[in-house]
C-alpha cells in the first residue's frame, strides 16, 4: 500500500488508553483488544526497549527475551530514531521510581 493513500490514525484507541484507571484495568483491555500472540510481541518489544535504554547488548537481550536480532534491531532504530515514546515513558517511570 502507497503511504500516500494510507488510512489517517484515528486517536479513538489512544484516548480510550488514557480512560484506564490502574495496571488491571489495562490488561482487561488488552486482554479483550489482542491476541496473545500480539500481547506477547508487545510486551517483548517493550522489555527489549527496556533492556536496551538499560546498555544490555544484543546477545544478553536475545539470551533473556528470545527476541530476533532483527526485532531487537528495530527497537533500537525506535529508541534512536523515532518519535521519543519509549523516553517519555522511561523518563516518567524513572520519576515515580518504577524503573
Amino acid at each position: 500500500m502507497n503511504k500516500q493513500n494510507k488510512k489517517p490514525r484515528s486517536e479513538e484507541l489512544y484516548k480510550a488508553i488514557l480512560k484506564l484507571e490502574s495496571v488491571e484495568e489495562c490488561m482487561a483491555f488488552f486482554d479483550d483488544l489482542c491476541t496473545v500472540n500480539e500481547l506477547l510481541a508487545l510486551e517483548q518489544r517493550y522489555q527489549v526497549a527496556t533492556y536496551l535504554s538499560q546498555g544490555m547488548i544484543y546477545n544478553e537481550i536475545l539470551e533473556k527475551t528470545g527476541a530476533s536480532s532483527a526485532t531487537i534491531s528495530r527497537v533500537n532504530r525506535s529508541l534512536r530514531y523515532g518519535k521519543g515514546g519509549y523516553a517519555v515513558v522511561f523518563e516518567r517511570l524513572a520519576e515515580e521510581g518504577q524503573a
